[in-house]
């Protein structure tokens, strides 16, 4: 395995990982900051719009247009741009939408839970939850891990901007497993284990695609991630941001995460 692969799958690593981090936070502090965790989705949605826009779709087209010329390739890149959409919005709707950790979680559910009462209905959702994040870490892992392989500095701000969103993730599967048992390891580990679909989305990629990978399959990976990451950015992290905090927090956290993620592309890639 050479060095470009180990690191993006490091990168995926890293990113999936973070789903364990929402646990933690949750069992440290049992109290979220709903303000925090506003500006932290808004900043997330800023970082992946930006960069789809800005980076990931030129480069789509640039691939593109190479091996197929302006008009094709124009024509495949919105293709695969829409089809990244289409394909994450058809998984978010095939999980009940009670169990999907891309719907909001109520700010009430967030602060505070009665712990202990064995609750098999939150025991089930807690691990309803973990199933549709594994689910939805697949094209994650994928998008991270084809990135961080074409070229590194943008792989580790896709990294970083889904490593951010995962972090709500795991704590929507430790909060019912936790307030139904009272068990802080158990409510960690499962949101741990469900962020290591990412790595082995990345995992899958480099098997499967690895020996394949070329201009071509480079540009409609990149263009349907663009895709995903603007459907994510707007159904599930603008929403949520709105939800858990004053109005202008979101998108003061939306313009943070569009200037850091401006000024990263500038010095660094």
């Amino acid at each position: 395995m050479n060095y470009n692969v180990a690191a993006a799958i490091g990168l995926s690593i890293f990113a999936g990982l973070a789903t364990g981090i929402g646990g933690l936070i949750l069992l440290l502090f049992r109290k979220i900051n709903i303000k925090l965790l506003s500006v932290a989705l808004g900043f997330s949605a800023g970082v992946m719009i930006y960069v789809s826009f800005v980076e990931i779709l030129p480069e789509a087209k640039i691939f593109l247009i190479k091996a197929f010329g302006t008009t094709k390739g124009d024509w495949i890149t919105f293709i695969a741009f829409f089809a990244g959409m289409f394909l994450i919005g058809i998984i978010d709707k095939l999980v009940p939408e009670a169990d999907n950790p891309h719907e909001l979680q109520s700010r009430e559910r967030l602060d505070v839970c009665g712990l202990g009462q064995n609750s098999q209905k939150l025991i089930k959702t807690g691990k309803m939850a973990a199933l549709a994040i594994t689910i939805h870490n697949f094209p994650e892992g994928l998008a991270t891990f084809v990135s961080g392989m074409n070229d590194f500095s943008l792989g580790i701000a896709i990294a970083i901007a889904v490593a951010i969103h995962n972090i709500p993730e795991g704590i929507s599967v430790a909060l019912p497993i936790y307030c139904a048992t009272g068990n802080k390891k158990e409510a960690f580990l499962k949101s741990f284990v469900s962020g290591l679909a990412e790595p082995v989305g990345a995992i899958i990629a480099f098997l499967f695609l690895g020996p394949f990978l070329n201009d071509v399959i480079f540009g409609i990976i990149y263009a349907s991630i663009a895709g995903i990451m603007v459907f994510i950015s707007f159904d599930e992290l603008l929403p949520s941001a709105r939800e858990y905090g004053e109005n202008h927090l979101s998108i003061l956290g939306l313009i943070c995460g569009m200037m850091v993620m401006g000024i990263s592309l500038l010095l660094f890639v």
